[in-house]
């Protein structure tokens, strides 16, 4: 009886030992990705259709086969939009040895947790868009929308030499993103003929602007220009139209993005901002996206959905160049690498990555409009002879271009 039960615990054993094995073989047949995001807390918004953008490209991109063979696996993690327990979720994701970290998105964020996945030399992509995220010399951060310092001179354009504004008041949120646009957009506007003569600052989760606005008609400006996240934005918005406020209102994504328009409702309408990402871009590609993402979520993306789809495709491109699923070669591969959409459509732009994992590619000029955000001008990249071999091409246009109505 004692040897009959030995050699039933001894198959046991061996069947659990292959069970195990086989479950290591299914592992090493994956891809794991880590979305590391803000689902709770200030930064909701951004991080949820961050997410959903990564997901839906994941979704994709595995029922085309894979890459290089393998599907992706993905798991997700709530930051509470709290830079510490980014931190923390950051550090879990490479106790798991992921191959790739998405998010945070929130700049304040991302600026603590990168630097526990450049310790394991894991490629980080990041919706962060505060110029001090890619001057640390970090070689594994990469941006999936523009930061700071490549937007801040377009907008800056703009307002001092289309709009003309003499005098502006600036609204922004204290935090890491809203310091690093203060700097930009008072760098950009430093030797034109536009004045910053009022600089007010907001709290991120703050709900009543009533006093902002006020400093802001005190300042006696010819425009303002607000900078914050997307729910405050659309508080600013409203509380400007309560005031009476009839002067330009101008911004970057965060201010004529798509949830902004819903929760400002008409308070939205004349909005002007420079938009990196937008859902509604004469692009064929982003209107695919657009019209792919509303038939799997029912609403309709922000530039953070696009943040998200289009980073998937560019951590594809990487994978594909270098051949092999090597961290560090795929981070090096990525800089300096320019990706058409005619060889990867999930990219949605052509778009180029420096040295430093910023990215240059086409960029809007936006008017809200009827509670819809409105193309009004293409703009070009800052080098468009980087595209120049990425035919067809609409980036290589070296000028702004007007969009016909």
């Amino acid at each position: 009886m004692n040897k009959r039960m030995t050699l039933k615990a001894v198959a046991a054993a061996a069947v659990f030992a292959l069970a195990g094995l086989g479950g290591l073989a299914q592992a090493q047949q994956t891809i794991k990705i880590a979305n590391i995001v803000e689902l709770s807390g200030a930064g909701a918004t951004s991080g949820t259709n961050f997410k959903n953008g990564v997901e839906l490209a994941v979704k994709d991109i595995n029922a085309a086969g894979g890459i290089l063979g393998k599907k992706i696996e993905t798991s997700t993690a709530d930051t509470q939009s709290n830079p510490g327990v980014a931190k923390g979720l950051t550090q879990k994701a490479v106790d798991e040895d992921v191959f790739a970290i998405f998010g945070p998105v929130f700049s304040g964020s991302i600026m603590v947790s990168m630097a526990e996945s450049r310790r394991a030399e894991i490629p980080n992509f990041t919706g962060g868009e505060a110029a001090s995220i890619t001057t640390q010399g970090n070689p594994y951060i990469f941006r999936t929308a523009f930061g700071q310092a490549q937007s801040f001179p377009k907008i800056g354009r703009y307002i001092s030499d289309v709009a003309k504004v003499k005098s502006l008041a600036v609204i922004y949120v204290n935090n890491d993103f809203g310091k690093g646009g203060l700097d930009n957009i008072k760098k950009a506007l430093a030797n034109t003929g536009t004045k910053i003569v009022s600089e007010i600052s907001t709290e991120s989760g703050q709900v009543d602007f009533s006093a902002a606005v006020l400093k802001a008609k005190q300042s006696g400006a010819d425009a303002l220009f607000s900078y914050s996240n997307e729910e405050e934005s659309a508080r600013i918005l409203r509380e400007l139209k309560k005031q009476g406020w009839n002067k330009p209102v101008i911004g970057e994504t965060t201010l004529t993005g798509q949830k902004v328009i819903e929760l400002a409702g008409d308070a939205a309408n004349g909005a002007v901002g420079h938009v990196g990402l937008t859902v509604d871009a004469p692009n064929p590609e982003v209107l695919k996206f657009k019209a792919r993402f509303y038939q799997e979520y029912k609403y309709i993306s922000d530039h953070n959905g696009i943040k998200g789809y289009s980073g998937m495709y560019m951590l594809k491109a990487a994978i594909e160049k270098v051949g092999k699923f090597d961290r560090k070669a795929v981070a090096q591969a990525l800089h300096g690498l320019v990706i058409s959409t005619k060889k990867y459509p999930g990219v949605l732009m052509d778009v180029a990555i420096d040295q430093n994992g910023d990215l240059d590619r086409e960029s809007f000029l936006v008017e809200v409009k009827n509670g819809k955000q409105e193309v009004t001008t293409v703009l070009p990249p800052v080098n468009p002879a980087l595209f120049a071999s990425a035919a067809p091409a609409p980036a290589a246009a070296a000028t702004a271009k007007p969009v016909k109505k």
